[in-house]
C-alpha cells in the first residue's frame, strides 16, 4: 500500500498530521523574539509544584545600609546607647537627663517641648507616665544614623578597650519580598471553511503568530506597568515635585533635560546600582549578554524629540546616535543612542499617565487633553533588580501553552460541534513579577512635546 498523507484531518499511515503547526509556532517564536524588550531584563524564578502561588524570600540588609534601622547602635565614646530616655518637666521647664541635653528657653507648653526634643533625637514613640514624666523612646537608625558627614563616621566607629566590655552592640534588619502568580490566557475558534476557502493558504501560520504576538505583548505589558509602579527611586523634570505639578506651560515647562539625567545617575550611583546590563538574547533561551558601563533608560518615542536636542553643561550635544559607537559595543532592541551615563531605548508600546500632569492654559506646544498635560515615564531598569515568576518554565523564559484541535473527528462533540465543523486555538500563560532591589528601578517624570 502506497504511503499516503491522509488530508482533512485523519491521520496518516505513518503517524500523525501536526507537525506543521509546530513549525507554525516556533517560525512565531524566533520571530516574536525580536519584539521583545523588558522581558530580555528578566530572569524566570520557577514556581515548584505544590507549593502554592506565593514565591517569598529574605533581603538581609546590610550594616551601614539606610534601611538598616533598629533600636540599637554606640555613642561617641563607644558605648551603647540607651533606648529609652526620661523627661521630668516641672513647671513647665525641661530638665534633661545626663545623655541628651536640650534648652526649654522658649517653649509655650510642656507638649511642644516634648515634641520638639523628640524630633530632635529621631524619637519613635513619645509615651507620658505622669502628669510631669514623659518616655522617648529613640529610633537610632543605622550606626552613622544615614549620614556622610566625616566628623559623623569618625565618632560613630567603634573603639575598643584593653578591657573591651560590652559595647559597640548593632543590629541587623532583613525584609520579606513576595510575589504571585496569575494565570492569563485568550482563544480563538475558526471554521472549515475559513480555511479551505481563504485566499491565504499560510492563514493558520499568520493567526498563529498573532496569537503569540498578543501573548507576549500583554506579558510585556504586564511586566512594564510593575517595573513603573515598583519604582522607589523617582525624580521629576525640571521644578516639578510630583506628576500634578509636570507642565508645559510658557515659563514653567518641565521637560527632561540633561541636568534630569545627571542627578539621577548621581542617586542611582549612590544606591550602588550597576552601569552593567544584563540581557537575554537568542531563541533557545541561553544567550545571556552583558552591556558594560551604562544603564538601559525606556522611553515612549513620544520622548525621543526631549532627548535628541539635548544639550549638557558646555551648551554642547549630549545625545549620541547609536550608529557612533555600535561597531564598538552590543546594542540593545530599540536602542537610538546615549545621553551621559544612560543608553536609551525607544519603546513603541511604552505607556504614559494621561491626563495626570498641571493644568493646561497657556501650552507651550507640548501633549495635553486640552485640560491636563499628559506625563510621560523615563524609565531606568537597573541590572537584576527583578525577576519575572514563571510555572514549569526552564528558569529561562516565560512559557506559553498553546492548544489547537483543527475542525474534524477530534473537536466533534454532540452539543457544540456535532459536524465536527468548528476548531480552536487557545494559549495560556502564568505571570508573576517579583521586586528585588526596587532602589534599582528608577523613573524620571516629564512632559513630551508635540
Amino acid at each position: 500500500m502506497a504511503r499516503m498523507y491522509n488530508t482533512g484531518g485523519a491521520t496518516s499511515d505513518i503517524g500523525a498530521n501536526q507537525l506543521q503547526d509546530f513549525y507554525y509556532q516556533r517560525k512565531a517564536l524566533e520571530d516574536l523574539k525580536k519584539e521583545e524588550y523588558f522581558l530580555p531584563l528578566a530572569s524566570v524564578e520557577g514556581m515548584p509544584k505544590h507549593h502554592g502561588k506565593k514565591i517569598k524570600l529574605y533581603h538581609y540588609i546590610p550594616l551601614l545600609d539606610d534601611r538598616n534601622v533598629n533600636d540599637q547602635g554606640i555613642d561617641a565614646a563607644g558605648a551603647l546607647l540607651t533606648a529609652t530616655l526620661w523627661y521630668v518637666f516641672i513647671d513647665g521647664a525641661l530638665v534633661p537627663d545626663a545623655i541628651v541635653t536640650a534648652n526649654s528657653d522658649g517653649f509655650a507648653d510642656e507638649a511642644t517641648a516634648v515634641a520638639a526634643v523628640a524630633a530632635a533625637v529621631s524619637a519613635t514613640t513619645i509615651t507620658q507616665t505622669t502628669a510631669d514624666t514623659y518616655a522617648i523612646t529613640l529610633g537610632t537608625g543605622n550606626l552613622y544614623a544615614s549620614s556622610k558627614d566625616v566628623g559623623t563616621i569618625a565618632a560613630k566607629l567603634p573603639p575598643l578597650t584593653e578591657a573591651g566590655g560590652k559595647v559597640n552592640q548593632v543590629g541587623f534588619t532583613r525584609v520579606e519580598l513576595e510575589g504571585e502568580l496569575d494565570k492569563f490566557g485568550f482563544h480563538d475558534t475558526y471554521t472549515q471553511e475559513s480555511i479551505d476557502f481563504d485566499s491565504d493558504p499560510e492563514l493558520m501560520m499568520h493567526v498563529n503568530r498573532e496569537m503569540l504576538r498578543g501573548a507576549i505583548e500583554m506579558t510585556e505589558d504586564a511586566l512594564q506597568i510593575d517595573l513603573l509602579n515598583s519604582a522607589t527611586t523617582e525624580r521629576f523634570a525640571g521644578a516639578a515635585t510630583s506628576k500634578v505639578t509636570v507642565s508645559g506651560e510658557s515659563g514653567g515647562v518641565t521637560e527632561i533635560s540633561y541636568e534630569d539625567l545627571a542627578a539621577l545617575n548621581v542617586d542611582l550611583d549612590d544606591l550602588r546600582c550597576p552601569k552593567e546590563t544584563k540581557i537575554i538574547s537568542g531563541t533557545r533561551m541561553v544567550d545571556t549578554k552583558t552591556i558594560p558601563a551604562s544603564r538601559a533608560m525606556y522611553i515612549g518615542s513620544e520622548l525621543q524629540q526631549s532627548f535628541e536636542r539635548m544639550t549638557d553643561y558646555h551648551s554642547e550635544r549630549a545625545f549620541i546616535p547609536v550608529e557612533k559607537y555600535a561597531a564598538g559595543t552590543t546594542t540593545m532592541r530599540g536602542e537610538i543612542g546615549s545621553v551621559g551615563r544612560f543608553r536609551i531605548i525607544v519603546v513603541p508600546e511604552m505607556m504614559h499617565f494621561a491626563s495626570k500632569g498641571a493644568a493646561v492654559s497657556t501650552d507651550a506646544g507640548y501633549r495635553n487633553d486640552g485640560t491636563n498635560y499628559h506625563v510621560y515615564p523615563a524609565l531606568v531598569v537597573g541590572s537584576e533588580s527583578f525577576t519575572t515568576i514563571g510555572f514549569k518554565t526552564s528558569g529561562g523564559s516565560s512559557k506559553f501553552t498553546i492548544y489547537h484541535k483543527k475542525p474534524g473527528l477530534e473537536s466533534a462533540d454532540a452539543y457544540n460541534n456535532p459536524f465536527g465543523e468548528k476548531g480552536f486555538m487557545s494559549i495560556k500563560w502564568y505571570y508573576g513579577f517579583l521586586a528585588l532591589r526596587a532602589e534599582r528601578l528608577a523613573v524620571i517624570y516629564s512632559v513630551a512635546r508635540t
